[in-house]
């Protein structure tokens, strides 16, 4: 159980570091996930050889693959941003709690089913928080959007009270006609946020490597593209000789996620509630 307890410790650690740098300066250093890799194989490592028992060191590779595939889907997916599915992949050989893999794959779908409710709710309350703290940039947005979105919302309002109706029939169909009611509508309220709140105009010297531009920039005949890896240092010291601000797109600090779904789960094997859950 002692190696169980200092994954714990450690995962709680490096997350936590991670979650605060994330919140101070939206950035998570290489350093923090790359060193979680090493020092989580190599405990791992050192571990099995005095026990004899490899098998705790093959389910930590084996944590690391899988979340190696499930973060580079989320990159490619355009859900995360590279700091995000670094300190992701790193959790893959924290998370192997046990030496039985479907044990651990018990594990990994618990995690992952953790880290989407919380990062719904998470979602949820940073979005509410952005578009009351920018409430007039919000509402211009907002109105923005809504004309040109009408016919979208008129055909969801409609569709939506029919189906809503039609929960006479089955109650079902009650609850489904209000999502399809409300979908329009949280969609432009995401949009106005993400297009209204989350724009920020920075001098140039505050730029980092992964910065999102908010739009191409067109500086003489080149053109610096609005990638989703963001600038690499080359643009950014190009940038950084022709311009003297501009404007990026800045995300959600979403680490602290990763946190609260890690603690849950902790909390989750270490109770009874685990073989309640399974």
């Amino acid at each position: 159980m002692f190696e169980v307890i200092f994954l714990f410790v450690m995962g709680i650690i490096w997350v936590g570091f991670a979650s605060v740098s994330d919140l101070k300066s939206r950035e998570v250093p290489n350093w923090i996930s790359f060193s979680l890799i090493v020092f989580a194989l190599g405990f791992r490592f050192f571990f099995s050889l005095f026990s004899y028992d490899f098998g705790f060191f093959w389910q930590g590779l084996l944590g690391l693959g899988i979340f190696f595939i499930l973060g580079n889907l989320f990159y490619y997916g355009r859900l995360f941003a590279g700091g995000d599915v670094k300190l992701m992949i790193a959790l893959g050989p924290v998370l192997a709690f046990s030496s039985l893999f479907y044990e651990n794959l018990k594990i990994f779908t618990t995690f992952f089913l953790l880290f989407l409710f919380v990062g719904a709710i998470y979602g949820i309350f940073s979005a509410a928080f952005l578009s009351i703290k920018n409430f007039k940039e919000f509402k211009k947005g907002f109105y923005k959007k809504a004309k040109d979105g009408r016919k979208i919302l008129v055909f969801g309002m409609i569709l939506g009270l029919l189906i809503f109706f039609a929960g006479f029939l089955d109650s079902l169909l009650f609850l489904f006609g209000i999502l399809v009611f409300v979908l329009p509508y949280l969609y432009i309220y995401a949009k106005a946020v993400d297009e209204k709140c989350m724009i920020k105009d920075v001098n140039v010297k505050d730029l980092t490597e992964g910065d999102w531009l908010y739009q191409d920039i067109k500086i003489g005949k080149r053109v610096i593209k609005a990638r989703w890896d963001g600038l690499n240092s080359e643009e950014i010291s190009f940038i950084r000789k022709k311009m003297k601000n501009v404007k990026i797109k800045q995300g959600i600090p979403f680490v602290p996620v990763f946190f609260v779904a890690f603690l849950i789960l902790v909390y989750l094997w270490k109770g009874s509630l685990w073989n309640a859950f399974w």
